[in-house]
Formats: C-alpha cells, sequence, structure tokens
C-alpha cells in the first residue's frame, strides 16, 4: 500500500511539474492570429452599417474577442505565451497594442499586483477610517463604468512625453497613497525606459495604421472600445472583491458560463492563476478543486455596484 501512495504521488508531482513546463505554443500563436483578424473584422463591421442592432451586435462580438488578447498579453506577460522569449515578447507587443498599451508598462503593474495583492496597496473594496469616501467611491465606479481601462492608454501616451512623471520618490500625499498610485509607479523607477517608449510607440503605429486602413471614424473605435472597456473592467475586479486579504489567496474561481470562460482563456480561474502564476492558461482548470464553493461572477459583479464596504476590522 506504501508503495501504491507512493507511486500516485510521483505521478501527481510529474503531472504537475508537466503542466508547469508545458506551454501550448501553436495554440496560442493561432488563437492570437484569429482573435487580432476578429478583433479587426468587428470594428470594422460595426463601422460599416447603419443599424444600430448590428452596430452594437459587432461592438459587444469585438468587446469579447479583444479580451481573448487581452488573455493572450496576459500569458506575455507572465512568459506563457511561448518558450522562445522573442516570440513571447513580440505576441506580447501585438496583443498590448489592441489593449491599447504598451508590452512592458504592462508588464511592470501587472507582476506589481502580484506582489501587492490585497494589500492596503490594493483595497479598493474596502474603505477604511481617515480615507476620503469620495475618492473611494469615484475610484469604485470608475472600474465599473469603464474609465479604469481609459488611464491605461493615457499613462502610457503620459510616460511617452513625460517618464519623469513616473518617478513617484518622495511623492507622499493622500491621495497617491489611497489610490495605490505610490506602489503602482514605483515599479517604473528602475524600468528600460527608451524600450517602453519604442512599445509605446509601436502601439501608436499599429492604432494609427487600423483607422487608416479601414477608413473608420473615432465614433465607431470608441463605441467598440467602450464595450471592451465595460466587459474588461466587470471581470478586473469582481475576481478580487471581498476575496481574503491575502496576496497570494485574495482571488476567486468564479463560476461563468463555459463559452464565456473559454472566450476569456480561463482567467475566471483567477485564485488558481494568482496560486500558480507558472501556469499556463489551458491547465488551470488542474489546479482548481471544484468541490469547493466557487462564487458565480454575476453574484459578486451585481453586488459590486452597491459600492465599496467598510473594512472588516471596523
Amino acid at each position: 500500500m506504501f508503495w501504491g501512495f507512493l507511486s500516485v504521488g510521483l505521478c501527481e508531482e510529474k503531472r504537475i511539474k508537466s503542466y508547469k513546463d508545458s506551454i501550448p505554443e501553436s495554440l496560442n500563436l493561432a488563437l492570437l492570429v484569429f482573435a487580432v483578424f476578429s478583433t479587426i473584422a468587428f470594428l470594422f463591421l460595426s463601422s460599416r452599417t447603419d443599424n444600430w442592432v448590428l452596430k452594437f451586435t459587432f461592438a459587444i462580438l469585438f468587446s469579447y474577442s479583444n479580451n481573448t488578447i487581452f488573455s493572450l498579453l496576459h500569458e506575455s506577460v507572465h512568459s506563457l505565451f511561448h518558450s522562445n522569449q522573442a516570440i513571447n515578447n513580440w505576441a506580447g507587443r501585438i496583443a498590448a497594442a489592441f489593449f491599447p498599451t504598451g508590452f512592458m508598462f504592462q508588464r511592470i503593474c501587472h507582476l506589481g499586483h502580484h506582489s501587492r495583492n490585497r494589500t492596503n496597496a490594493e483595497l479598493f473594496d474596502y474603505y477604511q477610517k481617515g480615507e476620503n469616501r469620495t475618492l473611494k467611491y469615484l475610484q469604485w465606479y470608475g472600474i465599473l463604468t469603464g474609465i479604469y481601462w481609459l488611464l491605461a492608454p493615457l499613462a502610457c501616451i503620459l510616460y511617452l512625453l513625460f517618464p519623469s512623471f513616473f518617478n513617484v520618490s518622495g511623492k507622499t500625499s493622500k491621495i497617491y497613497k489611497q489610490t495605490g498610485a505610490n506602489a503602482m509607479l514605483s515599479g517604473f523607477e528602475s524600468a528600460p525606459t527608451i524600450q517602453i517608449r519604442l512599445e509605446i510607440l509601436f502601439t501608436i503605429f499599429i492604432q494609427t495604421s487600423v483607422f487608416v486602413l479601414l477608413g473608420i471614424s473615432f465614433s465607431d473605435w470608441f463605441l467598440c472600445y467602450f464595450a471592451f472597456a465595460l466587459n474588461w473592467c466587470s471581470l478586473q475586479y469582481a475576481d478580487h472583491a471581498w476575496s481574503p486579504l491575502d496576496i497570494k489567496n485574495g482571488a476567486w474561481n468564479l463560476r461563468v458560463n463555459k463559452l464565456v470562460q473559454y472566450i476569456f482563456l480561463n482567467y475566471h480561474h483567477h485564485l488558481a492563476h494568482h496560486q500558480h502564476p507558472e501556469v499556463s492558461w489551458i491547465h488551470l482548470p488542474s489546479y482548481v478543486d471544484f468541490e469547493k464553493t466557487r462564487p458565480y461572477f454575476w453574484k459578486i459583479y451585481l453586488k459590486m455596484w452597491l459600492g465599496p464596504r467598510p473594512y472588516p476590522s471596523q
């Protein structure tokens, strides 16, 4: 019996190791190509019809295909898109261009998120004594209404023009602290400025090319990206809201429609991702305990509209 348990244990260890080392490189490349062409097609189709039902339908489809691109950007940020780092990083740059943001810019922000998750620097769902309640609510509903997405492209433009603005040393204002800007921007103090600015210019080139080649108007572009912003923002804090105040375990494995889960490349298995950030999206379900209660995405999302709550200890 002992050798049976040992054999099972070794097989399990080997299985987990193979999952961590296995990246679906060909599938990721195929998904990126398909998602990019789909996103461009939906943007084009939305801009070519005067029927508002069709226009909104294509904008909604755009919001989902662009979320697949974001999920692949997320894989690139963790170096899980491809084992060849040059391919991984260029795929990340292409995916980042459709957000739009810069690849290294996104990597610094996201890896920083993993190091400060559910700490006071990223505690948007609770308000504490001494905090500006109005600012907290503005920040919270900014997430829910898509304004949070807009900060990324605006911040990239700001970095392109004034990279010194991101030097937060000595900036200890209450607003910087409460919004988490101090913590978020601290990663840029030793960042490769030239590389980040070149990647932002690459994103501008891609976005400009889409405008020119498709011949779309700003209003058509804005409609599609507004739909994407609402879709993207709806998940970006629902997977953390009121989860345990723990850096590693402060997230949810959310229950959601299977089709949506696949479009987002298992992004809803967010607790599994935070516990195992070295695991590719395709293997995340193997790290989810489906016997445990998993909250429904819509249940948390709708509760979020009620606003932040008092900090538990208060």
